[in-house]
């Protein structure tokens, strides 16, 4: 059980999403989707093609910024708006869809590319879960 799990499962109002480990699987993504994205801009910023890379450092930026809001969000449990969650979770599905397209063009050449593209397809997939858990 991780300090997620344990943190929803000991709040004393918790949620009434009636999959609690689908929510802790979306934060636990959002957060290491978050930390994969700055990574990897800093990385991008880094190769001596940089000017080429300019978009995906944009999109790493964007999502890493929606996922880290998105996590937060989603942590917040003694009033849930499902309506707000569901359009937060929808934005980050959103961006970490258009991260990962957007690294995936540059993986083959760039390792790290390729490893924030799957820290973004793990996270999108994670929010369809949870959208689907609402």
């Amino acid at each position: 059980m991780t300090a997620i799990d344990q943190m929803l499962t000991t709040h004393p109002k918790a949620a009434s999403i009636e999959a609690a480990d689908v929510l802790a699987r979306c934060i636990e993504a959002c957060i290491e989707c978050a930390q994969t994205c700055t990574a990897c801009a800093d990385a991008c910023l880094s190769e001596d093609m940089v000017a080429e890379l300019v978009t995906c450092i944009t999109k790493n930026a964007n999502c890493a910024d929606i996922c880290t809001a998105t996590g937060a969000v989603l942590s917040r449990q003694t009033t849930v708006d499902v309506e707000v969650v569901r359009a937060v979770v929808e934005a980050c599905r959103t961006a970490c869809a258009a991260c990962a397209q957007e690294c995936e063009q540059h993986a083959d050449m760039h390792e790290h590319c390729r490893v924030c593209a799957e820290a973004c397809r793990r996270c999108e997939q994670a929010c369809n879960d949870l959208l689907a858990a609402l």
